[in-house]
């Protein structure tokens, strides 16, 4: 089924291992075979991974975008083990996006990680308020 894409301008596009920007016009086009695909505002680069989770996210994309998806796999893996361990209440989120790894549901679980990158940021924002709160004046 051709699937529409509008994209504003000068907006990002990963197609498969193609990446595209727009022009300063909005555009759009159709793509008439099924391939894989990212849009802007999926996308986070090695440069923006500044958290854990975001990194796991940056291998989620890897994963999900190429075919030989060994060293990422297990890349994700070793990450996946330290957040863990770090915060176990991640455990179940992480637990979900390997499942639909492990299904070949790759998007769905690339999906998860964006909600997972909000759940850390959640975290992280009920604990630095909490720590400068403490702090001598």
């Amino acid at each position: 089924m051709p699937l529409k894409i509008d994209l504003k301008p000068n907006e990002r596009l990963i197609i498969g291992n193609a990446a595209i920007r727009n022009g300063d016009r909005r555009a759009s086009f159709v793509l008439e075979t099924n391939t894989k695909f990212l849009r802007e505002s999926e996308i986070i680069t090695e440069s923006e991974a500044d958290t854990p989770c975001k990194k796991l996210y940056v291998l989620l994309q890897v994963i999900y975008l190429v075919d030989e998806t060994f060293e990422a796999e297990n890349g994700f893996t070793a990450l996946a083990t330290q957040i863990m361990e770090a915060a176990p209440s991640m455990a179940p989120r992480i637990a979900a996006i390997h499942e639909f790894m492990a299904s070949g549901e790759r998007y769905r679980a690339l999906k998860l990680g964006r909600e997972l990158i909000a759940y850390e940021r959640d975290l992280l924002a009920r604990v630095v308020p909490a720590s400068t709160e403490s702090l001598p004046a």
